[in-house]
């Protein structure tokens, strides 16, 4: 249940949209994060978008935006200066989020088929430009600097220094990180009618502007490649990664949930300096709106749990590595795209996982 409404302002365009579906899929699948009742406004999840198309009289764009979630939110705005076509094209960012850090702070329940609360939230602030190069055919890339400035938070919303097992939960041991960040994007696509293969390289660089700030070099690539088979269709992904220098623990990467390996809760595989999953998933039309599907998930963090400070995995006894399967249905309509998923991991614990995206926009 929810509601959508567009204004235009006069050039101005604004979109507000109320959501109250998460009721159902909170009840269903997310244990309570915090032990605080919590005000009427955070039993819903909205957004609220305004975009100028030109603000200053010369094509200029500038879009506002703010996500609420049940436990999180995220402002963004984004100022994007016309140039011509054969450039690069620029943006301005800031952006400031709050969310709760389950990846790795999280504890693992129910035989690690979802993940409780482990009592730390990030704030995070960034300022920054974006440089988007222009595609190629099948080549795209994006060049990025930014300063980010990252607070721990309990369920209170106070700052932290340490976990509630006295670790601490940032790299400089205050109660906040500050790192210059230079990230650069590689995106390479091909589709056929039968196939098609996408790959990503993301590579971010942290830079020693002043002695206290995070120095650090990590990467992550994306590489999926999709076939049909008849009237199904088989789809492979593989991700991976890994971080050397300076790392705070939130910066592990966390291993295991939905768009991971199913089956268990986020994180609950484990949280590593590198991972790898791989996921393999089979679809079948039932008709023109809904689908069947079978899959196979597995993921490992290499054995470099014990190089995150704090080595919350192992605290948390996490196993490190960690396969699920199980099948699904996918349901598409005119107002969004359904997921179903029912999976089982490892330690034969069922998680049935929910998911509803709008394709209006």
């Amino acid at each position: 249940m929810g509601a959508q409404k567009s204004i235009h302002a006069g050039k101005a365009k604004i979109d507000v949209n109320v959501d109250f579906t998460h009721k159902l899929c909170a009840s269903l699948m997310l244990p309570p994060l915090s032990n605080g009742s919590g005000s009427p406004l955070s039993l819903i999840i909205g957004s609220l978008c305004i975009k100028h198309p030109n603000l200053f009289g010369g094509s200029e764009k500038l879009d506002v935006s703010w996500d609420k979630g049940l436990y999180d939110s995220n402002v963004l705005m984004a100022y994007r200066r016309p140039r011509p076509e054969w450039l690069a094209q620029q943006s301005f960012v800031v952006q400031h989020s709050i969310s709760p850090e389950i990846g790795v702070h999280g504890i693992p329940m129910d035989n690690f088929s979802r993940s409780g609360s482990g009592g730390v939230n990030l704030s995070r602030l960034s300022v920054g430009m974006d440089l988007n190069e222009p595609a190629s055919s099948k080549w795209s890339s994006t060049t990025s600097i930014k300063f980010e400035h990252v607070r721990p938070l309990n369920d209170n919303g106070q700052s932290m220094s340490r976990d509630l097992d006295g670790f601490p939960v940032t790299c400089s041991g205050s109660p906040h990180d500050s790192m210059v960040i230079l990230k650069q994007e590689s995106r390479y696509a091909k589709a056929n009618d039968h196939s098609f293969f996408h790959f990503s390289l993301q590579i971010e660089q942290g830079i020693p502007v002043l002695s206290k700030w995070l120095i650090f070099n990590k990467f992550k690539f994306v590489a999926s490649k999709g076939v049909k088979l008849g009237p199904a269709f088989l789809l492979t992904r593989m991700t991976g990664g890994s971080i050397v220098g300076d790392m705070a623990p939130y910066q592990a990467f966390a291993i295991g949930g939905l768009g991971s390996v199913r089956g268990y809760g986020e994180g609950a595989v484990g949280s590593g300096r590198s991972c790898l999953v791989a996921n393999s998933e089979l679809t079948l039309p039932f008709n023109k709106m809904l689908e069947g599907a079978v899959f196979l998930d597995c993921g490992t963090d290499l054995g470099s749990a014990h190089h995150v400070p704090g080595n919350p995995a192992l605290r948390q006894g996490k196993p490190g590595s960690g396969v699920g399967l199980g099948y699904g249905l996918r349901l598409k309509s005119q107002f969004g795209h359904f997921v179903v998923d029912y999976a089982i991991n490892a330690c034969q614990q069922k998680t049935v996982y929910f998911g509803i995206s709008n394709l209006a926009s």
